[in-house]
């Protein structure tokens, strides 16, 4: 298992930038992949971003050029540093973690707010 912590969510105004950050409870490199996913009111959570164990990343299209995950694996954290935020980011961020044979893991999620 796994336990995921994120932050650095908040309030942003249009073109403004936030970076979250995931800490796991274990080592990163042990994870198969890991991600950011957000979810809008009323609806499923949807894919951001993925860093796989081996460093390969996989940014959705319309979040390419904006949004960038990066891992550290000295503090076992994954970043998602997102620039130009638009209102349309407005959502609760969620960090997730894939382990081989064992499952799917969530964070508690991370609020971001853009509004002018």
């Amino acid at each position: 298992q796994v336990q995921l912590v994120e932050s650095g969510g908040g309030s942003v105004q249009p073109g403004g930038s936030l970076k979250l950050s995931c800490v796991a409870s274990r080592n990163i490199f042990s994870l198969n992949v890991m991600g950011w996913y957000r979810q809008d009111p009323g609806k499923s959570r949807e894919l951001v971003a993925l860093i796989h164990s081996s460093g390969m990343s996989n940014i959705v299209d319309s979040y390419k050029g904006r949004f960038t995950i990066s891992r550290d694996g000295a503090k076992n954290t994954v970043n998602l540093q997102m620039n130009s935020l638009k209102p349309e980011d407005t959502a609760r961020y969620y960090c997730n973690a894939l382990i081989p044979r064992e499952g799917s893991f969530w964070g508690q999620g991370t609020q971001v707010t853009v509004s002018s």
